[in-house]
């Protein structure tokens, strides 16, 4: 890894953890309280509600280039979910089935991941509205990227 940046480039202003440990970046903001939440984003857009991320302030100037309107992929942790299942027999399935095999959230790193839209976007307080959530109010987000067509559909 080079130390070196290129015209235009900011560092952060943060000890990152080294290793594989994370460091959450901010927060989703959502109606969700365990319980309570939709099994996945579908069932979010159809029951409505107002949903966000939250970035912290270190973190704000990586929200430059987003743009109201744009798809984005957030990664977040389920920090309530359960970590010992490797098979589970969830109630849409015949038989156990692989956690691997699973959108659920009981897995052993309960990284999720959410395709969502850009409704409002507010930079210098780093807060995005977006069209839905599925994960529970306060839920740590680990990463933003874009969504791009050229990379993200699986050629046929």
């Amino acid at each position: 890894m080079t130390d070196e940046t290129r015209p235009g480039e900011m560092r952060l202003d943060v000890d990152l953890p080294q290793g594989a440990a994370l460091l959450p970046i901010g927060r989703l903001r959502s109606p969700w309280a365990p319980g309570d939440a939709p099994k996945n984003l579908r069932e979010a857009r159809e029951r409505g509600g107002t949903f966000a991320v939250e970035v912290d302030a270190p973190f704000r100037p990586g929200l430059l280039g987003l743009e109201v309107g744009q798809t984005i992929i957030l990664l977040y942790w389920m920090d309530r979910a359960r970590r010992d299942l490797i098979v589970q027999s969830p109630g849409h399935k015949p038989a156990p089935t692989g956690t691997f095999a699973l959108r659920s959230p009981v897995r052993p790193n309960p990284v999720a991941l959410a395709v969502v839209r850009i409704l409002t976007l507010e930079p210098e307080a780093g807060r995005l509205t977006i069209d839905a959530l599925d994960a529970f109010d306060g839920t740590p987000l680990l990463d933003i990227k874009p969504w791009l067509a050229s990379v993200d559909i699986p050629p046929e």
